[in-house]
């Protein structure tokens, strides 16, 4: 707004409020003039009127220009001006470059398009030539790399199996864990099936009772020599999960920051459990020099004195004992059963955490005694309270049985069976089913003896598809993959068809209605035998449901 003054009599003046509108588009440039003098320029007004618009109709406009054309007549006129000369009385022109020319054959509609015709055809067949050349050398070369493959994938699976051989060969003659002497036991007793069958079926009265006898000893011999080799393997075992368990209590604290790095520390604790662990492994060592030896005696010796407790003083005696008796040069062998009575002591001091306090986090048995009353169950076979880790409780089982030490006894003296290949296909199945992430929950509630009944009753121990039943090639898979593994959405099939299986879409087109109507004979089979179970009955039930509601 503007105030200003305007004169409304002739002495009088009023004041007036004049509203000034800013206009909302910018005024367009309607001319003026300019004072050359002053150069001042004076723009012609405009008006404030903001323009009328138009009413809207609903639809919506297009403008568009239209230009039209101005048509113009012209005469043209060549510049060069030409003319022809004949021959005539005074004037020759010679007829030396000129040609004759004369109308060709007549072609008619029908004969042009009869050519076309014929030459499209000759292209045609030039060009399926070119293509069908193209064609089988492209089929040439993927069946060159297909053979390529097949015998690549002969000589793997070959090499594969040459290796497997080995390393059961090698189990054999130097087994070191209980895989390999359950793999052992189960060798001697299809040696004494295959014996016994043998005795049974070409010898008679007392040749046959004599036979048996051999036999017996034979036996007796053979599993003499299996429990000399188990004592060594159990030995070198124990002494590599002591260094285990010394090495993990020395180890440093990690952690990933945000950036992905990972950041160690060490503390005073870790420091201490790293000096205790270098010292074990020092006083270890067989075939040191004497001067070494005496080394490590005495900073052992420091070590342990730093406590005064029983267990210090009986190492130090021991300490003392052993570094006079080598002083007294005493043959080393001699001395072996008082280097291990200092190694069991030490091992001991260094499993207390008041002397090793990082040793606590580790320990399976609590300092805290009352901890130990939580999940401890009682073995009616060996009369032992042990935690509930040790007792082997398969799906079917309703009561805590056996610990896995009587089970492994029992296994070896009676059976003999070997469950390596039905843990390893356990083991396989769980790593394919954590890889799909849909929070499955049945494959890791079902024990490897539920799969050992699955393989043997249910599968016959043997492929679906090829009827392959060397177990090591055998992986078990979802029937349906889009649904939660169980054992009545499972198939047994070899490493290769696993692979094949899981890449179809749909089964009902894949299959035949005979496969497919054998493989849910199973899945009934299996529903019948895991129905009994508490655990494996919800479970069920939910995929009923489920099934219903597809």
């Amino acid at each position: 707004c503007l105030g200003t003054s305007i004169l409304t009599d002739s002495d009088s003046f009023q004041d007036v409020v004049v509203k000034i509108e800013r206009p909302t588009y910018r005024k367009p440039f309607l001319g003026g003039f300019k004072n050359r003098i002053t150069g001042v320029e004076f723009h012609n007004a405009g008006s404030q009127t903001i323009p009328k618009t138009r009413p809207d109709k609903g639809i919506q406009l297009f403008c568009r220009e239209t230009q039209t054309v101005f048509e113009k007549n012209k005469p043209q006129q060549t510049k060069n001006t030409t003319s022809t000369q004949m021959t005539k009385i005074g004037l020759y022109v010679s007829n030396m470059t000129d040609k004759l020319v004369s109308p060709g054959k007549y072609l008619t509609a029908e004969e042009y398009h009869k050519r076309r015709l014929e030459a499209v055809i000759v292209l045609q067949t030039y060009f399926r030539r070119w293509h069908a050349i193209n064609v089988v050398q492209n089929l040439r070369e993927e069946k060159r790399l297909r053979l390529a493959w097949e015998a690549q994938e002969e000589l793997r699976k070959k090499k594969e199996k040459e290796e497997k051989l080995r390393r059961e060969h090698e189990r054999r003659l130097n087994p070191k864990t209980k895989e390999d002497f359950e793999l052992l036991y189960h060798a001697l007793e299809l040696w004494k099936q295959e014996e016994t069958e043998r005795i049974n079926r070409t010898l008679t009265g007392a040749e046959r009772k004599a036979a048996f006898c051999g036999l017996l000893e034979q036996e007796a011999q053979l599993i003499a020599s299996i429990g000399r080799h188990k004592l060594n393997a159990d030995e070198e075992n124990q002494q590599k999960a002591t260094l285990r368990f010394l090495a993990k209590c020395a180890q440093p604290k990690r952690w990933k920051a945000y950036d992905g790095k990972i950041t160690e520390m060490d503390t005073q604790y870790t420091l201490r459990a790293r000096e205790l662990f270098e010292i074990y492994r020092s006083i270890s060592m067989n075939d040191i020099p004497k001067d070494e030896r005496t080394d490590v005696l005495l900073t052992l010796r420091r070590t342990v004195k730093e406590h005064e407790c029983k267990l210090t003083w009986e190492i130090v005696e021991l300490i003392d004992r052993e570094v006079d008796l080598m002083s007294r040069e005493v043959k080393e062998c001699n001395l072996e059963g008082l280097r291990k009575r200092i190694c069991t002591l030490f091992l001991q001091y260094i499993k207390t955490p008041k002397f090793n306090p990082e040793v606590a986090r580790i320990l399976k048995v609590p300092p805290d005694p009352l901890k130990l009353y939580k999940n401890v169950n009682f073995c009616h076979s060996c009369e032992n309270y042990l935690p509930s880790t040790e007792f082997p409780v398969p799906a079917n089982s309703r009561t805590i049985g056996r610990c896995r030490l009587c089970c492994k006894l029992d296994n070896e003296a009676r059976q003999r069976e070997a469950f390596l290949k039905h843990k390893l296909v356990l083991e396989n199945l769980r790593k394919s089913e954590a890889d799909y992430q849909d929070d499955a929950k049945i494959v890791f509630l079902v024990q490897h003896q539920d799969l050992q009944y699955m393989i043997e009753n249910i599968w016959g121990c043997q492929s679906a598809l090829s009827a392959c039943s060397d177990l090591y090639e055998l992986v078990m898979v979802r029937w349906d993959k889009q649904r939660e593994w169980s054992p009545w959405n499972t198939i047994l099939l070899t490493k290769d068809e696993a692979d094949a299986h899981l890449r179809l879409c749909n089964l009902q087109e894949a299959y035949e209605a005979a496969f497919i109507h054998r493989i849910k004979h199973k899945h009934i089979r299996a529903k019948n035998y895991f129905a009994q179970i508490p655990a494996m009955a919800s479970f069920l039930h939910r995929s009923d449901n489920q099934a219903n509601a597809n």
